[in-house]
């Protein structure tokens, strides 16, 4: 599992198109927050939800392998037990990192994951960790843990 700070930024750096499994088209879900925050971010995110045709504006889909073009992410907001068949997708789509929400901690998904050369994050938001890490959190009293005088590289 990846979390140290070094490979979080890495991560949040490169990968770009963030395919959004259980993303919800309903504004007061977590997922849609998180959709939301991306894109306003410059990040092109791609809906993985059988239930919309559309959601923040771009095209859904209904499972991964309906996606057409490269995913450098796949994020998981769907129940831990539920995980595995995603990261099975992760790895056939040629992602870069599997990355499991808040309170979702699959390790058999995990392990898969990284053994096919993917990183992976478990039990950690998207848009926490960016704003944590790229300076979204302000005075609004979040503990980032992350305190320095220089600019993140």
């Amino acid at each position: 599992m990846s979390d140290d700070i070094h490979t979080l930024r890495r991560i949040l750096r490169d990968c770009r198109t963030i395919a959004i499994v259980g993303l919800s088209a309903d504004w007061h879900r977590p997922s849609n927050f998180v959709g939301k925050y991306l894109q306003q971010h410059g990040y092109r995110i791609v809906p993985v939800n059988p239930r919309y045709e559309r959601i923040l504006g771009e095209r859904s889909y209904a499972r991964l392998q309906d996606i057409p073009h490269p995913v450098d992410m796949v994020d998981v907001f769907r129940r831990t037990e539920d995980v595995l068949p995603f990261a099975q997708g992760a790895v056939a789509l040629g992602a870069k990192c599997l990355w499991q929400q808040i309170g979702v901690v699959n390790r058999e998904a995990d392990a898969l994951a990284r053994a096919a050369g993917l990183d992976t994050v478990m039990d950690r938001c998207v848009k926490i960790e960016h704003a944590r890490l790229f300076g979204g959190l302000h005075w609004a009293g979040v503990n980032t843990r992350v305190i320095s005088a220089r600019r993140p590289l």
